[in-house]
This record gives structure tokens, sequence and C-alpha cells, in this order.
């Protein structure tokens, strides 16, 4: 992973003058969507910020991007920014030539229905590449990060509420084995997940911050590493065989730590180079290792013996994710396309998804293995039907950087977290069904 950061400017700087177009309709604004100002709305304009599927299937724009008075279409818009878009690479041309090998899908089908955009809601990124920052625990209630704040969502009351604030100084309320009982100042949260009432965040200094979320204060607080270059790039929790919580990190220090939030203990494994993201499969045998290195590793969890070289793609990555079969599993890399694996045919791919725009930086799984999405770095989150094997589509199209999508354990939400100067929000979907629901006027 780059071991700088960039803000928003940065990532997209070649579509400013575009922009400026959807700006002047704006100017004036306050775009800083910090909590405290946002707080202060009555009642009344929390209902205007939230845009609803009444209003979508009226003709407003899932954002609100009042196109009619911009001058611009949406069309037109869109195809520019397809033009413009600078994918970050950091091997240069790595996304070229690759569409002949990927498969040609069927576009159109509608899995998750547009439900609202809560506008009010500013999901927030630290680091460009890392976009692990969106975990739903329900099918109403989400946590993010917001600027230093970690955030719950309840799209239920349509009102938000901070669960942890990192911009000063924060230490354990507990006392375990291992803990820095002296805790952290300013942590940069860098990755997130929330899973099994536990809330997992790291920093950028190799810090990882526990929290259980029906106990006030913070459970744990730890260094994972002391190196120079330390980020903690992904974290997933898991529950083992004898029921206690772990969590997995994975470090820009090469390294991958197994912890036993019970014994308060931990498993190190190091690699070549520094590991971006890693998964675990549902019978815990095996773990997916992709990072900065064009080939990903299928390793055994135990002793971290390479059982595969995972080989086809033509950049770093940031993304992975098991198919709860536990046989079948997808890798997402800066080169624009995620590749699905199959365990007993490791020598290559079984298939290749190609994104529109940009790296596929995040890759979730419906938990009865029916879905797959990807996210791109912006504007596109693709929700394919594994059943099909991946030829059907649903493609979801918006403007601005993605700092997280994921499904609700139930698999009947799917949570897409916006940042933009102008339009960020927090977007929610529905899984269609047979039934149609009558919309709630809030």
């Amino acid at each position: 992973m780059s071991h700088h950061y960039v803000g928003y400017a940065d990532v997209v700087r070649e579509m400013e003058d575009v922009d400026n177009d959807m700006d002047d309709e704006s100017r004036g604004r306050d775009f800083s969507g910090s909590d405290s100002d946002l707080d202060e709305y009555d009642y009344m304009n929390k209902r205007n910020q939230e845009i609803s599927a009444a209003q979508v299937r009226s003709g407003r724009d899932i954002q609100g991007i009042p196109w009619g008075s911009l001058g611009i279409m949406r069309k037109r818009y869109r195809k520019t920014r397809l033009e413009q878009y600078r994918n970050y690479e950091n091997k240069p041309q790595s996304g070229e030539g690759l569409e002949k090998e990927c498969k040609i899908t069927k576009k159109g089908s509608s899995y998750y229905e547009f439900r609202h955009n809560s506008t009010s809601v500013k999901s927030t990124i630290l680091h460009f590449q890392l976009r692990n920052l969106v975990w739903p625990t329900s099918k109403h209630d989400v946590y993010f990060m917001s600027q230093s704040s970690i955030m719950h969502w309840s799209s239920l009351t349509c009102k938000k509420s901070e669960v942890l604030n990192v911009s000063g100084h924060v230490a354990p309320s507990e006392n375990y084995p291992g803990s820095l009982l002296e805790g952290f100042t300013q942590t940069q949260v860098s990755t997130l997940a929330v899973k099994d009432n536990l809330l997992v965040a790291g920093g950028n200094q190799g810090e990882i911050i526990c929290k259980y979320l029906d106990r006030p204060g913070i459970c744990y607080c730890t260094r994972l590493t002391d190196h120079d270059n330390a980020i903690t790039n992904a974290v997933e929790i898991y529950t083992s065989s004898s029921g206690a919580i772990h969590f997995i990190a994975s470090n820009n220090d090469c390294g991958v730590r197994d912890f036993d939030m019970e014994t308060f203990t931990s498993k190190h494994i190091y690699f070549p180079w520094p590991v971006n993201h890693t998964s675990l499969c549902p019978n815990a045998k095996f773990l997916i290792i992709v990072g900065d290195d064009p080939d990903g590793m299928l390793v055994d969890s135990s002793s971290g013996k390479i059982i595969a070289h995972l080989r086809g793609h033509m950049d770093y990555s940031f993304a992975s994710a098991w198919h709860p079969d536990g046989v079948t599993f997808a890798t997402g890399n800066q080169d624009k396309t995620c590749r699905i694996w199959d365990t007993r045919y490791l020598s290559k791919s079984i298939t290749a998804l190609k994104g529109n725009l940009g790296a596929i930086r995040s890759i979730r799984y419906t938990s009865d293995g029916r879905f797959m999405a990807m996210a791109e770095a912006a504007d596109f989150v693709h929700v394919f039907d594994v059943k099909s094997e991946y030829e059907k589509e649903q493609e979801i199209d918006f403007f601005g950087e993605i700092s997280g999508m994921s499904f609700s354990p139930d698999t009947e939400s799917l949570f897409i977290g916006v940042w933009d100067r102008t339009y960020g929000s927090l977007l929610e979907y529905g899984r269609s069904r047979d039934y149609s629901y009558v919309d709630t006027i809030i």
C-alpha cells in the first residue's frame, strides 16, 4: 500500500473542471458536514435531507443532484467522468488489455432496490486505497467513519450517534494482559470492522482499539507493530471453533496477526510484501493474502505455509472475500478486475470481472451466497448473481468516492458510503422480493 495520504482533491483532481459545473449550483453552502452542525437541524430539515424511494420513483436523482439546473445532462457527465477519471495504479497501465479475458455480463438486473439516501450522514476516508469503513450489523443499523468519529446510523429512526471519538486521547477502561493502559492520542483510523457486538478500529501507526458495543468505554488498546511503515490496512472479525472471538489484522509491515479476544494472545505470520487484505475461509483452514504484489497467496491459516500462488492480476490487490461455501473466493485489484478462484483449480482464476472506472477496493458476499458485490474506488457498485455464474449483474451508478459497502448479515440491506465534498451520504438498498412493501412516510 502506498505510504502517503491523499485527500479528495488529490484523488480526483483531474475531474475538477467538470465538477465546477456541479459546484456552481451549490456555491456558498457549507460542505464540512460536521456532526455538531447537523445536530442543530430540526426534524423538518432532517426530513428534507432524506431522499426516499418514492421521491426517486417520481424522478428525483438518488443523490439529489439537480441536473436540470446545472446545464449538463447526467448521461453527458457520466461519459466525461468515465473518460477523465484517473485510476490510481502502482503498475502503470496495469488494466490495459484485460477486457478480452473478462466475462461479458448481462446488466439490468435489480437484486437490490433503492430504499433511501441519508444525506446527513457523512462517511469519510483516511487513506485513498483503504475502503472498508462501512459495517452494518442488521438491516437497520450501520457503523461508519466520519472524520475522527466512529458513528452509528439507524435507518429506522433516521438518527446518528457517536460511538467513539478518537480526535483526542482514548484509553482502555478495562485491564487485560498486553493492553496499553496509557492509550492513544489523535488516532487516525485507517480501517474498521464491526461484528458479533465487537468493534475493532485499526490506525495508521499500527494502533488497534477494541470496544464492545454493549459496554461503556474501550476494552483494549494495543500497537501491533513499531515498524516505521505500520499502517493497519484491514481487520476481519471471526468466531473460532471454540466460540472465542478473534480478529485478523493485515499490516503494511508485511505481517498478518490473528488475535484472540479471550486470551489476549496473538499469532504472527510474515510475508515478503505489505499485506493489504486478508480473508479467512468459513472452515478457518485457509487464508487469502493479497497486498503489494500482483500475485496473491492462499495459505494454511495455522502454519502460514503457502498452498498456492494466485496469478492473474497485474497490479496490487486491496480486497478479498470467501463465498460461504468455502470453495470459491474473490480478489479485487487496481487493474480494475475482480477474479473468482476455485480452491480445487488454483492454477488460474475461473472468472474475471471488469470494473468501469477504477480499482476494485471492496468485495462482499451475502451470507446466503446468492450475491457478490464489488465496489470500485468511485461511482460504481456491481452486484452479481452467483447462481448465474456471475453472468448477470446489477450496476449501481452514482457519483463520489466509495468509503465502504457491505450487506447486512441477514442479506436484506446493502449500505454504500459515498465520500464527496458536496453529495457525500449513505445509500441504502433493500433486497428485492417477489412481494412489495408500502413505503413508510417518515
